[in-house]
Protein backbone atom coordinates (compact mmCIF):
# COMPACT_ATOMS: atom_id res chain seq x y z
CA UNK A 1 0.00 0.00 0.00
CA UNK A 2 2.88 2.48 1.36
CA UNK A 3 4.66 1.38 -2.66
CA UNK A 4 0.95 2.40 -4.20
CA UNK A 5 1.09 5.45 -2.72
CA UNK A 6 4.25 6.58 -3.05
CA UNK A 7 3.76 5.59 -6.66
CA UNK A 8 0.74 7.30 -7.02
CA UNK A 9 2.27 10.74 -5.47
CA UNK A 10 4.78 10.21 -7.72
CA UNK A 11 2.57 10.49 -11.23
CA UNK A 12 0.71 13.39 -9.71
CA UNK A 13 4.07 15.71 -9.40
CA UNK A 14 5.03 14.48 -13.18
CA UNK A 15 1.56 16.07 -14.28
CA UNK A 16 2.57 18.63 -16.01
CA UNK A 17 0.43 18.83 -18.93
CA UNK A 18 -1.33 22.28 -19.81
CA UNK A 19 -5.24 20.29 -19.63
CA UNK A 20 -4.09 18.89 -16.14
CA UNK A 21 -6.79 20.99 -14.79
CA UNK A 22 -9.17 20.98 -17.41
CA UNK A 23 -9.03 17.07 -16.44
CA UNK A 24 -9.35 16.83 -12.85
CA UNK A 25 -12.01 19.44 -12.92
CA UNK A 26 -13.77 17.47 -15.48
CA UNK A 27 -13.04 13.81 -13.60
CA UNK A 28 -14.98 15.36 -11.00
CA UNK A 29 -18.31 14.68 -12.45
CA UNK A 30 -17.40 11.14 -13.54
CA UNK A 31 -15.65 9.68 -9.98
CA UNK A 32 -14.21 6.59 -9.68
CA UNK A 33 -16.29 3.71 -7.54
CA UNK A 34 -13.96 2.56 -5.06
CA UNK A 35 -13.09 -1.30 -5.72
CA UNK A 36 -14.16 -1.27 -8.88
CA UNK A 37 -11.68 -2.86 -11.55
CA UNK A 38 -11.88 -2.90 -15.39
CA UNK A 39 -10.02 -5.00 -17.91
CA UNK A 40 -9.77 -3.96 -21.72
CA UNK A 41 -9.71 -7.08 -23.54
CA UNK A 42 -10.92 -8.33 -27.38
CA UNK A 43 -14.55 -7.27 -26.41
CA UNK A 44 -13.11 -3.89 -25.05
CA UNK A 45 -14.63 -3.12 -21.71
CA UNK A 46 -18.02 -4.65 -20.76
CA UNK A 47 -19.70 -5.07 -17.64
CA UNK A 48 -23.12 -3.44 -16.11
CA UNK A 49 -23.73 -0.32 -17.93
CA UNK A 50 -24.49 1.79 -14.36
CA UNK A 51 -20.93 0.84 -13.32
CA UNK A 52 -19.33 2.24 -16.44
CA UNK A 53 -19.68 6.63 -16.34
CA UNK A 54 -16.20 6.94 -15.27
CA UNK A 55 -15.41 4.45 -17.62
CA UNK A 56 -16.31 6.33 -20.52
CA UNK A 57 -15.08 9.53 -19.54
CA UNK A 58 -11.50 8.23 -19.71
CA UNK A 59 -12.15 6.27 -22.70
CA UNK A 60 -12.87 9.44 -23.98
CA UNK A 61 -9.43 10.89 -23.34
CA UNK A 62 -7.51 7.86 -24.65
CA UNK A 63 -9.30 8.23 -27.71
CA UNK A 64 -7.94 11.94 -28.18
CA UNK A 65 -4.64 10.47 -27.60
CA UNK A 66 -4.77 7.61 -29.70
CA UNK A 67 -6.74 10.46 -32.98
CA UNK A 68 -3.24 12.54 -32.04
CA UNK A 69 -0.64 9.63 -32.31
CA UNK A 70 -2.54 8.84 -35.74
CA UNK A 71 -3.19 11.96 -37.26
CA UNK A 72 -6.59 10.61 -38.06
CA UNK A 73 -9.75 9.93 -36.68
CA UNK A 74 -11.01 7.10 -35.00
CA UNK A 75 -13.94 5.59 -33.10
CA UNK A 76 -15.88 4.34 -30.04
CA UNK A 77 -18.98 2.15 -29.84
CA UNK A 78 -21.24 2.19 -27.15
CA UNK A 79 -22.32 -1.51 -26.57
CA UNK A 80 -22.31 -5.19 -24.75
CA UNK A 81 -23.09 -6.97 -27.91
CA UNK A 82 -24.82 -10.16 -27.59
CA UNK A 83 -24.98 -9.34 -23.44
CA UNK A 84 -28.07 -8.82 -21.44
CA UNK A 85 -29.68 -5.48 -21.99
CA UNK A 86 -28.35 -3.99 -18.43
CA UNK A 87 -25.03 -4.53 -20.11
CA UNK A 88 -23.15 -1.99 -21.48
CA UNK A 89 -19.69 -1.68 -23.16
CA UNK A 90 -16.86 0.47 -24.74
CA UNK A 91 -14.57 -0.28 -27.61
CA UNK A 92 -11.94 1.65 -29.45
CA UNK A 93 -11.96 1.95 -33.07
CA UNK A 94 -8.66 2.94 -35.43
CA UNK A 95 -8.62 4.42 -38.49
CA UNK A 96 -9.01 2.16 -40.80
CA UNK A 97 -12.14 0.75 -39.06
CA UNK A 98 -9.05 -2.09 -37.11
CA UNK A 99 -10.03 -3.12 -33.83
CA UNK A 100 -7.60 -1.06 -31.26
CA UNK A 101 -3.85 -2.09 -31.40
CA UNK A 102 -2.83 -4.30 -29.01
CA UNK A 103 0.07 -2.50 -27.51
CA UNK A 104 -3.14 0.20 -26.23
CA UNK A 105 -5.23 -2.10 -24.74
CA UNK A 106 -2.49 -1.62 -21.64
CA UNK A 107 -3.17 1.82 -21.99
CA UNK A 108 -6.90 1.76 -21.40
CA UNK A 109 -7.35 -0.86 -18.58
CA UNK A 110 -4.08 1.64 -16.97
CA UNK A 111 -6.09 4.52 -17.47
CA UNK A 112 -9.67 3.27 -16.65
CA UNK A 113 -8.40 2.02 -13.26
CA UNK A 114 -6.62 4.84 -11.76
CA UNK A 115 -7.55 7.18 -9.11
CA UNK A 116 -9.34 10.46 -10.06
CA UNK A 117 -6.68 12.32 -9.01
CA UNK A 118 -3.99 10.52 -11.19
CA UNK A 119 -5.59 10.51 -14.19
CA UNK A 120 -3.19 13.27 -15.32
CA UNK A 121 -0.13 11.74 -14.59
CA UNK A 122 -1.66 8.67 -16.20
CA UNK A 123 -2.47 10.74 -19.19
CA UNK A 124 1.03 12.64 -19.47
CA UNK A 125 2.78 9.09 -18.93
CA UNK A 126 1.29 7.97 -22.82
CA UNK A 127 1.70 11.58 -24.31
CA UNK A 128 5.28 11.43 -23.02
CA UNK A 129 5.71 7.87 -24.44
CA UNK A 130 4.54 8.51 -28.06
CA UNK A 131 5.84 12.40 -28.20
CA UNK A 132 1.99 13.53 -28.30
CA UNK A 133 1.31 16.69 -29.89
CA UNK A 134 -1.37 18.21 -27.62
CA UNK A 135 -2.29 20.70 -29.88
CA UNK A 136 -2.52 18.58 -32.50
CA UNK A 137 -6.35 18.46 -33.85
CA UNK A 138 -8.33 15.33 -32.90
CA UNK A 139 -11.74 13.85 -33.75
CA UNK A 140 -13.67 10.92 -32.35
CA UNK A 141 -16.44 9.58 -33.83
CA UNK A 142 -19.23 7.93 -31.60
CA UNK A 143 -22.25 5.47 -32.09
CA UNK A 144 -24.66 3.69 -29.32
CA UNK A 145 -26.45 0.85 -29.58
CA UNK A 146 -30.35 0.62 -28.48
CA UNK A 147 -28.70 0.05 -24.08
CA UNK A 148 -30.98 2.32 -22.19
CA UNK A 149 -27.47 3.16 -20.44
CA UNK A 150 -26.31 4.43 -24.13
CA UNK A 151 -27.19 8.23 -23.92
CA UNK A 152 -25.48 9.09 -20.12
CA UNK A 153 -22.50 6.88 -21.14
CA UNK A 154 -21.97 8.90 -24.25
CA UNK A 155 -22.29 12.03 -22.16
CA UNK A 156 -19.38 10.65 -19.83
CA UNK A 157 -17.35 10.61 -23.04
CA UNK A 158 -18.31 13.67 -24.86
CA UNK A 159 -17.06 15.01 -21.45
CA UNK A 160 -13.56 13.24 -21.58
CA UNK A 161 -13.19 14.23 -25.43
CA UNK A 162 -13.38 17.96 -24.55
CA UNK A 163 -11.28 18.26 -21.66
CA UNK A 164 -8.09 16.90 -23.63
CA UNK A 165 -9.61 19.56 -26.66
CA UNK A 166 -10.97 16.68 -29.08
CA UNK A 167 -13.81 17.26 -31.51
CA UNK A 168 -16.28 14.84 -31.36
CA UNK A 169 -19.02 13.13 -34.21
CA UNK A 170 -22.06 11.95 -32.42
CA UNK A 171 -23.47 9.43 -35.09
CA UNK A 172 -26.18 8.82 -32.54
CA UNK A 173 -27.68 5.41 -32.58
CA UNK A 174 -25.93 2.82 -35.22
CA UNK A 175 -24.76 -0.99 -35.09
CA UNK A 176 -21.19 -1.81 -34.07
CA UNK A 177 -20.11 -2.45 -37.49
CA UNK A 178 -21.71 0.76 -39.38
CA UNK A 179 -19.32 2.68 -36.73
CA UNK A 180 -16.56 0.93 -37.90
CA UNK A 181 -17.71 1.85 -41.25
CA UNK A 182 -17.96 5.40 -40.61
CA UNK A 183 -14.13 5.27 -39.13
CA UNK A 184 -12.72 4.17 -41.97
CA UNK A 185 -14.64 6.20 -44.86
CA UNK A 186 -13.55 9.76 -42.49
CA UNK A 187 -10.14 8.59 -43.04
CA UNK A 188 -9.87 6.38 -46.42
CA UNK A 189 -12.69 8.33 -49.41
CA UNK A 190 -12.28 6.11 -51.64
CA UNK A 191 -13.78 3.49 -48.86
CA UNK A 192 -17.49 4.58 -49.10
CA UNK A 193 -19.29 7.82 -48.13
CA UNK A 194 -19.03 8.76 -44.48
CA UNK A 195 -22.29 8.46 -43.58
CA UNK A 196 -25.38 6.20 -42.42
CA UNK A 197 -26.67 6.79 -45.72
CA UNK A 198 -23.45 6.26 -47.61
CA UNK A 199 -23.25 2.72 -46.06
CA UNK A 200 -26.99 1.59 -47.11
CA UNK A 201 -26.60 3.22 -50.90
CA UNK A 202 -22.96 1.58 -51.11
CA UNK A 203 -24.06 -1.83 -49.71
CA UNK A 204 -27.37 -1.79 -51.63
CA UNK A 205 -25.76 -0.86 -54.71
CA UNK A 206 -23.07 -3.95 -54.51
CA UNK A 207 -25.91 -6.17 -53.60
CA UNK A 208 -27.77 -5.22 -56.48
CA UNK A 209 -25.37 -6.09 -58.97
CA UNK A 210 -24.88 -9.22 -57.64
CA UNK A 211 -28.14 -10.36 -57.20
CA UNK A 212 -28.88 -9.06 -61.43
CA UNK A 213 -25.25 -11.03 -62.39
CA UNK A 214 -26.97 -13.90 -60.62
CA UNK A 215 -30.51 -13.56 -62.61
CA UNK A 216 -32.76 -14.13 -59.48
CA UNK A 217 -36.49 -13.83 -60.32
CA UNK A 218 -38.62 -13.02 -57.68
CA UNK A 219 -37.76 -11.31 -54.16
CA UNK A 220 -35.57 -13.53 -51.52
CA UNK A 221 -37.80 -14.45 -48.33
CA UNK A 222 -36.42 -15.68 -45.25
CA UNK A 223 -37.18 -14.94 -41.34
CA UNK A 224 -35.18 -12.89 -39.69
CA UNK A 225 -34.65 -12.14 -35.52
CA UNK A 226 -33.20 -8.99 -34.96
CA UNK A 227 -32.36 -9.65 -31.23
CA UNK A 228 -35.05 -6.70 -30.14
CA UNK A 229 -31.24 -4.73 -30.71
CA UNK A 230 -30.16 -2.33 -33.34
CA UNK A 231 -29.58 -4.64 -36.13
CA UNK A 232 -33.40 -5.03 -36.97
CA UNK A 233 -34.39 -1.05 -37.37
CA UNK A 234 -30.84 -0.67 -39.35
CA UNK A 235 -32.05 -3.61 -41.24
CA UNK A 236 -35.11 -2.00 -42.12
CA UNK A 237 -33.65 1.48 -43.25
CA UNK A 238 -31.81 -0.70 -45.70
CA UNK A 239 -34.98 -2.41 -47.24
CA UNK A 240 -35.99 0.73 -48.40
CA UNK A 241 -33.53 0.65 -51.05
CA UNK A 242 -33.76 -2.94 -51.91
CA UNK A 243 -37.49 -3.60 -51.92
CA UNK A 244 -37.68 -5.29 -55.30
CA UNK A 245 -34.99 -8.04 -54.51
CA UNK A 246 -35.71 -8.80 -51.01
CA UNK A 247 -39.07 -9.77 -48.71
CA UNK A 248 -38.06 -10.78 -44.92
CA UNK A 249 -40.12 -11.58 -41.92
CA UNK A 250 -38.99 -9.59 -39.27
CA UNK A 251 -38.80 -11.16 -35.84
CA UNK A 252 -38.04 -9.68 -32.19
CA UNK A 253 -37.68 -5.99 -34.27
CA UNK A 254 -37.23 -4.06 -30.91
CA UNK A 255 -40.79 -2.94 -30.78
CA UNK A 256 -41.86 -5.07 -28.16
CA UNK A 257 -39.47 -7.17 -25.82
CA UNK A 258 -36.15 -7.39 -23.81
CA UNK A 259 -32.77 -6.89 -26.12
CA UNK A 260 -31.02 -10.46 -26.41
CA UNK A 261 -33.42 -12.29 -24.00
CA UNK A 262 -34.64 -15.39 -25.83
CA UNK A 263 -33.20 -14.32 -28.75
CA UNK A 264 -30.35 -13.17 -31.18
CA UNK A 265 -27.72 -15.52 -32.37
CA UNK A 266 -26.04 -15.65 -28.87
CA UNK A 267 -29.04 -17.49 -27.89
CA UNK A 268 -29.30 -19.49 -31.27
CA UNK A 269 -25.80 -20.88 -31.16
CA UNK A 270 -25.35 -21.59 -27.27
CA UNK A 271 -28.78 -23.59 -26.76
CA UNK A 272 -28.62 -24.89 -30.22
CA UNK A 273 -32.31 -23.74 -30.63
CA UNK A 274 -34.67 -20.83 -32.35
CA UNK A 275 -36.01 -18.26 -30.69
CA UNK A 276 -39.87 -19.21 -28.96
CA UNK A 277 -41.01 -16.22 -31.03
CA UNK A 278 -39.82 -17.51 -34.76
CA UNK A 279 -42.39 -19.92 -36.56
CA UNK A 280 -40.91 -23.52 -36.99
CA UNK A 281 -41.92 -24.18 -40.48
CA UNK A 282 -40.05 -26.90 -42.44
CA UNK A 283 -37.26 -25.60 -44.22
CA UNK A 284 -37.97 -22.23 -43.43
CA UNK A 285 -34.46 -20.10 -44.14
CA UNK A 286 -34.43 -18.08 -40.80
CA UNK A 287 -31.40 -15.85 -39.41
CA UNK A 288 -30.60 -14.40 -35.73
CA UNK A 289 -28.60 -11.22 -35.18
CA UNK A 290 -26.74 -10.31 -32.47
CA UNK A 291 -27.64 -7.09 -30.09
CA UNK A 292 -25.41 -4.73 -31.97
CA UNK A 293 -25.29 -6.07 -35.41
CA UNK A 294 -21.90 -8.02 -35.65
CA UNK A 295 -22.95 -11.47 -35.79
CA UNK A 296 -25.45 -13.99 -37.89
CA UNK A 297 -26.33 -17.33 -37.47
CA UNK A 298 -28.99 -19.38 -39.76
CA UNK A 299 -30.82 -22.29 -39.06
CA UNK A 300 -33.73 -24.21 -40.51
CA UNK A 301 -36.09 -26.83 -39.11
CA UNK A 302 -36.45 -30.14 -40.33
CA UNK A 303 -39.43 -32.72 -39.52
CA UNK A 304 -39.47 -30.73 -35.88
CA UNK A 305 -35.22 -30.57 -35.58
CA UNK A 306 -33.61 -27.72 -35.47
CA UNK A 307 -29.92 -27.48 -37.67
CA UNK A 308 -27.75 -24.78 -36.76
CA UNK A 309 -25.37 -23.14 -39.73
CA UNK A 310 -22.96 -21.28 -37.82
CA UNK A 311 -19.47 -19.31 -38.99
CA UNK A 312 -17.87 -22.22 -39.88
CA UNK A 313 -20.77 -22.81 -42.96
CA UNK A 314 -20.69 -19.21 -43.71
CA UNK A 315 -17.25 -19.13 -44.16
CA UNK A 316 -17.15 -22.06 -46.10
CA UNK A 317 -20.09 -21.02 -48.14
CA UNK A 318 -17.95 -17.78 -48.97
CA UNK A 319 -14.97 -19.44 -49.69
CA UNK A 320 -16.16 -21.46 -51.65
CA UNK A 321 -18.19 -18.76 -54.23
CA UNK A 322 -15.10 -16.80 -54.12
CA UNK A 323 -12.73 -19.63 -55.52
CA UNK A 324 -15.35 -20.58 -58.50
CA UNK A 325 -15.57 -17.06 -59.19
CA UNK A 326 -11.82 -16.77 -59.10
CA UNK A 327 -11.44 -20.13 -61.26
CA UNK A 328 -13.93 -18.29 -63.64
CA UNK A 329 -12.31 -14.96 -63.67
CA UNK A 330 -8.99 -17.24 -64.62
CA UNK A 331 -7.09 -14.88 -61.66
CA UNK A 332 -4.48 -16.75 -59.66
CA UNK A 333 -5.04 -15.18 -56.28
CA UNK A 334 -4.11 -16.72 -53.01
CA UNK A 335 -6.99 -17.38 -51.51
CA UNK A 336 -7.25 -19.06 -47.57
CA UNK A 337 -9.55 -19.43 -44.72
CA UNK A 338 -8.86 -18.75 -41.06
CA UNK A 339 -11.13 -20.92 -38.02
CA UNK A 340 -10.02 -21.15 -34.29
CA UNK A 341 -9.76 -24.42 -32.68
CA UNK A 342 -13.30 -24.39 -31.58
CA UNK A 343 -14.33 -24.92 -35.47
CA UNK A 344 -15.29 -28.45 -35.83
CA UNK A 345 -13.11 -31.15 -37.48
CA UNK A 346 -15.38 -31.73 -40.70
CA UNK A 347 -15.53 -28.32 -41.57
CA UNK A 348 -11.66 -28.09 -41.95
CA UNK A 349 -11.81 -31.25 -43.20
CA UNK A 350 -14.06 -30.11 -46.22
CA UNK A 351 -11.99 -26.88 -46.58
CA UNK A 352 -8.60 -28.56 -46.75
CA UNK A 353 -9.96 -32.21 -49.15
CA UNK A 354 -13.04 -30.81 -50.97
CA UNK A 355 -12.01 -27.27 -51.77
CA UNK A 356 -8.25 -27.79 -51.85
CA UNK A 357 -7.87 -24.26 -49.91
CA UNK A 358 -5.02 -23.60 -47.04
CA UNK A 359 -6.83 -23.31 -43.43
CA UNK A 360 -4.66 -21.11 -40.76
CA UNK A 361 -5.47 -21.74 -36.77
CA UNK A 362 -5.65 -19.10 -35.32
CA UNK A 363 -6.24 -18.03 -31.39
CA UNK A 364 -9.65 -17.16 -29.99
CA UNK A 365 -10.95 -13.57 -30.33
CA UNK A 366 -11.70 -11.77 -33.28
CA UNK A 367 -8.37 -9.77 -33.62
CA UNK A 368 -6.43 -13.13 -34.05
CA UNK A 369 -7.97 -14.21 -36.87
CA UNK A 370 -8.09 -10.87 -38.52
CA UNK A 371 -4.56 -10.95 -38.20
CA UNK A 372 -3.99 -14.20 -40.08
CA UNK A 373 -6.31 -13.13 -42.37
CA UNK A 374 -4.18 -10.69 -43.83
CA UNK A 375 -1.72 -13.31 -44.93
CA UNK A 376 -3.69 -14.00 -47.69
CA UNK A 377 -4.77 -11.88 -50.35
CA UNK A 378 -8.16 -13.26 -50.14
CA UNK A 379 -8.74 -14.06 -46.14
CA UNK A 380 -11.96 -15.46 -45.42
CA UNK A 381 -12.59 -15.77 -41.71
CA UNK A 382 -15.14 -16.53 -39.33
CA UNK A 383 -15.74 -17.66 -35.63
CA UNK A 384 -18.13 -20.40 -34.67
CA UNK A 385 -20.17 -18.04 -33.28
CA UNK A 386 -20.87 -16.07 -36.89
CA UNK A 387 -18.60 -13.20 -36.59
CA UNK A 388 -16.53 -12.75 -39.70
CA UNK A 389 -15.81 -11.01 -42.99
CA UNK A 390 -13.44 -11.46 -46.20
CA UNK A 391 -10.52 -9.25 -46.85
CA UNK A 392 -9.53 -8.58 -49.78
CA UNK A 393 -5.76 -7.40 -50.11
CA UNK A 394 -4.20 -4.00 -51.80
CA UNK A 395 -2.75 -6.38 -54.57
CA UNK A 396 -6.09 -8.10 -54.64
CA UNK A 397 -7.98 -5.08 -55.18
CA UNK A 398 -5.35 -3.94 -57.70
CA UNK A 399 -6.08 -7.36 -59.90
CA UNK A 400 -9.58 -6.95 -60.04
CA UNK A 401 -8.86 -3.43 -60.89
CA UNK A 402 -7.05 -4.06 -64.00
CA UNK A 403 -8.20 -7.44 -64.77
CA UNK A 404 -8.19 -7.68 -68.64
CA UNK A 405 -10.86 -10.28 -68.86
CA UNK A 406 -11.41 -12.43 -72.89
CA UNK A 407 -14.62 -13.86 -72.39
CA UNK A 408 -17.89 -12.86 -71.35
CA UNK A 409 -17.64 -15.80 -68.69
CA UNK A 410 -14.62 -14.32 -67.10
CA UNK A 411 -15.95 -10.21 -67.50
CA UNK A 412 -18.86 -11.51 -65.54
CA UNK A 413 -16.85 -13.20 -62.93
CA UNK A 414 -14.53 -10.22 -62.15
CA UNK A 415 -17.28 -7.78 -61.76
CA UNK A 416 -19.02 -10.45 -59.92
CA UNK A 417 -15.38 -10.43 -57.52
CA UNK A 418 -15.84 -6.87 -57.61
CA UNK A 419 -19.24 -6.39 -56.24
CA UNK A 420 -18.07 -8.48 -53.75
CA UNK A 421 -15.42 -6.26 -52.25
CA UNK A 422 -18.13 -3.89 -52.17
CA UNK A 423 -20.56 -5.99 -50.28
CA UNK A 424 -18.44 -7.35 -47.62
CA UNK A 425 -17.49 -4.59 -44.96
CA UNK A 426 -14.18 -5.54 -44.63
CA UNK A 427 -13.49 -3.38 -41.40
CA UNK A 428 -15.17 -5.84 -38.93
CA UNK A 429 -17.89 -8.33 -39.04
CA UNK A 430 -21.22 -7.28 -40.64
CA UNK A 431 -24.27 -9.22 -39.65
CA UNK A 432 -26.09 -6.94 -42.51
CA UNK A 433 -23.44 -7.87 -44.58
CA UNK A 434 -23.17 -11.24 -43.96
CA UNK A 435 -26.30 -12.08 -44.57
CA UNK A 436 -26.74 -10.34 -47.65
CA UNK A 437 -23.51 -12.48 -49.00
CA UNK A 438 -25.49 -15.32 -47.56
CA UNK A 439 -28.50 -14.44 -49.58
CA UNK A 440 -27.00 -13.79 -52.82
CA UNK A 441 -24.66 -16.62 -53.27
CA UNK A 442 -27.61 -19.27 -52.09
CA UNK A 443 -29.78 -17.27 -54.63
CA UNK A 444 -27.09 -17.47 -57.38
CA UNK A 445 -26.30 -21.56 -56.92
CA UNK A 446 -29.89 -21.82 -56.46
CA UNK A 447 -29.80 -23.59 -53.69
CA UNK A 448 -32.10 -24.00 -50.51
CA UNK A 449 -30.74 -23.78 -46.64
CA UNK A 450 -31.71 -28.02 -46.79
CA UNK A 451 -28.76 -27.67 -49.50
CA UNK A 452 -26.54 -25.81 -48.27
CA UNK A 453 -26.58 -28.26 -44.63
CA UNK A 454 -25.81 -31.20 -46.75
CA UNK A 455 -21.78 -30.16 -47.30
CA UNK A 456 -20.59 -31.65 -44.42
CA UNK A 457 -21.56 -33.14 -41.45
CA UNK A 458 -20.61 -31.88 -38.36
CA UNK A 459 -18.59 -34.15 -36.19
CA UNK A 460 -20.27 -34.71 -32.70
CA UNK A 461 -19.23 -32.04 -29.88
CA UNK A 462 -19.52 -31.02 -26.69
CA UNK A 463 -18.19 -27.74 -24.54
CA UNK A 464 -17.58 -28.02 -21.01
CA UNK A 465 -16.28 -25.42 -18.25
CA UNK A 466 -13.83 -26.48 -15.44
CA UNK A 467 -13.62 -24.16 -12.46
CA UNK A 468 -9.57 -23.73 -11.09
CA UNK A 469 -7.86 -21.89 -8.45
CA UNK A 470 -5.60 -20.03 -10.98
CA UNK A 471 -5.38 -20.34 -14.18
CA UNK A 472 -2.36 -18.65 -15.09
CA UNK A 473 -1.09 -22.34 -14.17
CA UNK A 474 -2.94 -23.48 -17.86
CA UNK A 475 -0.16 -22.44 -20.39
CA UNK A 476 -1.02 -22.67 -24.26
CA UNK A 477 0.61 -23.18 -27.79
CA UNK A 478 -0.01 -23.90 -31.18
CA UNK A 479 -3.15 -21.67 -31.26
CA UNK A 480 -4.09 -22.93 -27.88
CA UNK A 481 -4.92 -26.36 -29.05
CA UNK A 482 -1.56 -27.76 -26.94
CA UNK A 483 -1.12 -27.21 -23.32
CA UNK A 484 2.50 -26.26 -22.46
CA UNK A 485 1.96 -26.10 -18.24
CA UNK A 486 1.29 -27.86 -16.16
CA UNK A 487 3.00 -30.77 -17.03
CA UNK A 488 1.71 -34.13 -17.68
CA UNK A 489 -0.86 -32.54 -18.54
CA UNK A 490 -1.04 -32.38 -22.33
CA UNK A 491 0.56 -36.33 -22.67
CA UNK A 492 -2.39 -37.28 -20.29
CA UNK A 493 -4.92 -35.41 -23.22
CA UNK A 494 -3.08 -36.61 -26.02
CA UNK A 495 -3.48 -40.34 -24.60
CA UNK A 496 -7.35 -39.75 -24.03
CA UNK A 497 -7.91 -38.60 -27.33
CA UNK A 498 -5.95 -41.32 -29.08
CA UNK A 499 -8.97 -43.78 -27.95
CA UNK A 500 -11.76 -42.20 -29.94
CA UNK A 501 -12.11 -42.53 -33.47
CA UNK A 502 -11.87 -38.94 -35.30
CA UNK A 503 -11.35 -37.72 -31.50
CA UNK A 504 -9.95 -34.16 -30.81
CA UNK A 505 -9.49 -32.42 -27.41
CA UNK A 506 -8.11 -28.95 -26.32
CA UNK A 507 -8.03 -27.03 -22.77
CA UNK A 508 -7.59 -23.54 -22.78
CA UNK A 509 -7.54 -20.96 -20.08
CA UNK A 510 -10.47 -18.19 -19.84
CA UNK A 511 -9.10 -14.59 -20.39
CA UNK A 512 -11.78 -13.31 -17.78
CA UNK A 513 -12.40 -15.69 -14.89
CA UNK A 514 -10.68 -18.49 -13.00
CA UNK A 515 -12.17 -21.31 -15.49
CA UNK A 516 -10.63 -23.71 -18.10
CA UNK A 517 -12.74 -24.20 -21.36
CA UNK A 518 -12.43 -28.22 -22.48
CA UNK A 519 -13.58 -28.87 -26.44
CA UNK A 520 -14.52 -32.52 -27.35
CA UNK A 521 -15.25 -34.08 -30.42
CA UNK A 522 -15.51 -37.49 -31.88
CA UNK A 523 -17.53 -39.63 -34.64
CA UNK A 524 -20.49 -40.12 -32.22
CA UNK A 525 -22.15 -38.15 -29.97
CA UNK A 526 -21.62 -40.69 -26.95
CA UNK A 527 -17.97 -40.59 -27.45
CA UNK A 528 -18.02 -36.91 -27.97
CA UNK A 529 -19.17 -36.89 -24.52
CA UNK A 530 -16.91 -39.29 -23.03
CA UNK A 531 -13.81 -37.59 -24.11
CA UNK A 532 -15.19 -33.97 -22.97
CA UNK A 533 -15.47 -35.56 -19.71
CA UNK A 534 -12.39 -37.38 -19.42
CA UNK A 535 -10.32 -34.02 -20.19
CA UNK A 536 -12.53 -31.60 -18.26
CA UNK A 537 -11.50 -34.99 -15.03
CA UNK A 538 -7.58 -34.06 -16.27
CA UNK A 539 -8.05 -30.40 -16.16
CA UNK A 540 -9.32 -30.92 -12.97
CA UNK A 541 -6.54 -33.31 -11.61
CA UNK A 542 -3.82 -31.17 -13.16
CA UNK A 543 -4.70 -27.67 -12.92
CA UNK A 544 -5.73 -27.70 -9.25
CA UNK A 545 -9.58 -27.74 -9.67
CA UNK A 546 -11.89 -26.54 -7.39
CA UNK A 547 -15.56 -27.75 -6.47
CA UNK A 548 -16.59 -31.19 -7.54
CA UNK A 549 -14.72 -32.95 -9.81
CA UNK A 550 -16.46 -33.67 -13.64
CA UNK A 551 -18.32 -36.61 -13.64
CA UNK A 552 -19.86 -38.08 -16.52
CA UNK A 553 -23.42 -38.70 -15.59
CA UNK A 554 -23.82 -41.65 -18.14
CA UNK A 555 -20.33 -43.34 -16.21
CA UNK A 556 -22.60 -43.32 -12.44
CA UNK A 557 -23.42 -45.91 -10.80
Amino acid sequence: KKKKKKKSQERRKKAGLPMAEAIRIAAEKHPRMPGSSFTYGTAGFRTLGSKLDPVLFRVGILAVLRSRVKGAAVGVMITASHNPEADNGAKLVDPMGEMLEEAWEKHATDLANCDDADIPSVVQEIVTKYKIDNKRSALVVCARDTRPTGPGLVTALKDGIGCVKGAVDDAGVLTTPQLHYLVRCRNDPAFGTPSERGYYEKTAAAFKELYQSAGVKGKLKFQLDGANGVGAPKFTALLQLLQDELEPTLFNDGSDGQLNHECGADFVKSGQRAPPTLPTSNNTRSASFDGDADRVVYYFFQDGHFNLMDGDRIAILAAEFINEKLQQAGLSLNLGVVQTAYANGASTAYITEKLNLPVACAKTGVKHLHHLALNYDIGVYFEANGHGTVLFSDKALKELETATPETDAQKSAVKDLQALTRLINQTVGDAISDLLLVEVILASKNMTIEEWSQAYTDLPNKLMKVTIKDRTVIETTDAERVCTAPAGLQSAIDAAVAKYPKGRSFARPSGTEDVVRVYAEAATREAADDLAYEVSALVYKHAHGVGDAPVNPSKRR
